[in-house]
């Protein structure tokens, strides 16, 4: 398996509470950085699976089981490759 990165955004007005870290983190976002950036709640991943769509949609589906509802999905240029 490989390591992908990549940042799952929540949709506006979501506020990410302690509450909701801990509620990510239960559903099997333990590989996921929860935090807030430019305003937009998010949660930056490594996720290992053979592929960036298998890592992406795994992550979603996750954040979903928690509750919440995905804006968009961002990817930086140079973690199109896995990580190591």
């Amino acid at each position: 398996m490989k390591t992908f990165g990549f940042e799952v955004i929540l949709a506006a007005g979501t506020e990410m509470t302690e509450e909701l870290a801990n509620r990510l983190f239960e559903v099997g976002c333990d590989d996921g950085t929860p935090g807030v950036s430019c305003g937009a709640a998010g949660i930056g991943f490594s996720r290992e699976a053979d592929s960036l769509e298998s890592a992406i949609r795994s992550a979603v589906a996750d954040v979903q089981k928690a509750g919440c509802t995905v804006d968009r999905v961002e990817i930086e240029y140079d973690s199109l490759a896995p990580i190591a």
